[in-house]
């Protein structure tokens, strides 16, 4: 049982381990080789702002891991069955707060002012902060970055 419980809470964690990573000079396979339209800007605004990717398999995960332990709890069906919905209840509490500190990353908005005078805002990484009046591109593609002139 302990290693089942121990099992789960690997896969949680795991699950929730794979949050895509934000930053402005990462770029996937598929991102590669396409054409992005680049636009001068300045820097307007910045400031930090919280994503997060969960996916709610923390909170499956959790509450199937905690029904099973919670079901063993006890003698009788009623004792078995309100063991299995407590189990389930916290198990799901735990695996959400688990993939939710384990996905969230910290990023940066940028607000920025283009050459034609459109003021747009973008949100991406901290890999490479860029400071208010910085002369700076955006590259509009598949995923829009601000980097950089």
């Amino acid at each position: 049982m302990k290693k089942n419980i121990l099992s789960s809470v690997l896969g949680i964690l795991l699950l929730a381990g794979c949050a895509s990573d934000i930053n402005s000079n990462y770029y996937t396979t598929n991102q590669t080789g396409k054409i992005s339209t680049v636009s001068p800007c300045t820097v307007v605004s910045v400031r930090y702002v919280n994503v997060s990717n969960q996916s709610g398999a923390g909170t499956l995960i959790g509450s199937v891991a905690g029904g099973v332990a919670g079901s063993t709890i006890g003698s009788g069906s009623t004792a078995h069955t309100l063991g299995a919905v407590g189990g389930a209840l916290l198990g799901g509490l735990v695996g959400d707060l688990t993939e939710q500190s384990a996905s969230s990353q910290t990023g940066l908005e940028y607000i920025v002012k283009l050459d034609n005078g459109q003021i747009i805002s973008i949100s991406q990484g901290t890999g490479q902060a860029l400071g208010v009046g910085q002369r700076c591109f955006v590259l509009f593609g598949s995923t829009n970055r601000v980097v950089p002139q």
